[in-house]
């Protein structure tokens, strides 16, 4: 990896110059805020508009989860926030496992917390926001045996606990700019009673779980409502600033005119922005663009992943191109790899694919950021 160091802010690098005990720390990034309009995010002390530009740093190159080498190879952590950084993007969307953060249903893990605060201080000195996900499960063989048997209740109790103890962390960093409760929750058909809280695998992770394996005559948004009211009280027990969102898949992507469940009118209440993930078909870019409509409800809407997985990186361009002044934020991934780095034997093509993504995406960042029709 190549990328220079980022330049320490003016607060962070004051404290590393004083040789006396030092200062609460300052922070460097400022407060951002759901804009009175709802149509997207403002600096909350200049109300200057403010547009989510960045990427998933959910895995690395291998695979692990940050969780997995975070403790013992920090400097990759920070050497990534740079490179990120370098790229453009202004926010890093970070995926917490709860089996790392509670080690029993009512405790939490001290040290998780602790490098938890320590990111949040990278991602400001760095100039990145962090987009918080929780609740991860990604790995089946991580996820604690007590957590797995849990009934509904007990289950949302957990998740309740988990997010509290994260919201103490994040209250006063104005460097995190939100909670997302959960990637990609699920729920049951109606008749539907499912035995695997873990739905589906996709290379070696469970990115998807259910929040109930049986409705039991209750409505499906009902079910979502209930969900996301307990854990944005627990949440706002501790934190009434930081927006809270759900990323969600679009199912209207898959089936034409499904209606959204964590955006219908009585769950989004208490949500403060809405954000989808979008991974569009060569060829149908038409059903994109109804999606990205169906999802526009008087809040933010922020397109939380997006990658050229089933179509041309030109396809994804355009569509983000003629959909920025309606979307509020484009957030797309980093696995660890630099521009131009050798590629890995084996992963000639990915790693082609990859740079040609990053050279793109480079470009389109600044572009977002830089065009006055946005602020």
């Amino acid at each position: 990896m190549h990328t220079p160091a980022p330049k320490l802010c003016v607060a962070t690098a004051a404290a590393m110059l004083c040789c006396c005990a030092p200062a609460p720390r300052q922070p460097c990034l400022g407060w951002l805020r759901v804009a009175a309009d709802g149509a997207g995010f403002v600096a909350a002390d200049t109300g200057e508009r403010w547009l989510a530009v960045g990427v998933n740093y959910d895995h690395d190159r291998d695979g692990r989860l940050l969780e997995d080498y975070w403790s013992r190879d920090w400097a990759t952590v920070a050497q990534d926030f740079a490179e990120i950084r370098a790229l453009g993007a202004n926010v890093v969307r970070v995926h917490l496992q709860l089996g790392r953060f509670m080690q029993t249903p009512s405790r939490t893990d001290p040290a998780a917390l602790a490098r938890l605060a320590r990111l949040v201080e990278l991602a400001d000195s760095t100039g990145t926001y962090l987009c918080v996900t929780g609740l991860g499960c990604y790995h089946a063989a991580d996820v604690p045996a007590w957590y797995d048997a849990a009934p509904e209740a007990e289950r949302w109790a957990i998740q309740a606990r988990f997010w509290r103890a994260v919201a103490r962390v994040c209250a006063d960093e104005p460097a995190v700019f939100c909670y997302d409760l959960m990637n990609e929750p699920l729920l049951p058909g109606d008749g539907e009673v499912a035995t695997e809280w873990l739905a589906g695998e996709f290379a070696g992770k469970h990115f998807v779980q259910r929040i109930t394996l049986d409705l039991r005559g209750r409505s499906r948004v009902a079910v979502a409502r209930d969900w996301v009211r307990t854990l944005v009280a627990a949440i706002r027990e501790c934190d009434v600033r930081h927006p809270i969102t759900v990323g969600v898949i679009p199912w209207s992507m898959t089936f034409p005119g499904a209606k959204p469940i964590f955006y219908a009118p009585e769950v989004a209440a208490d949500l403060d922005f809405v954000s989808i993930h979008l991974y569009p078909r060569s060829g149908e870019l038409d059903r994109a663009r109804d999606t990205l409509r169906t999802f526009r409800i008087g809040k933010p809407l922020v397109v939380e992943e997006m990658f050229p997985l089933h179509c041309s990186i030109d396809e994804l361009c355009d569509l983000v191109a003629e959909s920025q002044f309606d979307v509020a934020g484009w957030m797309s991934f980093y696995w660890g790899r630099t521009m131009g780095e050798p590629p890995t034997p084996g992963r000639e093509l990915a790693d082609a694919i990859t740079d040609a993504w990053l050279a793109r995406f480079a470009g389109l960042a600044r572009r977002l950021q830089d065009d006055p029709r946005s602020r």
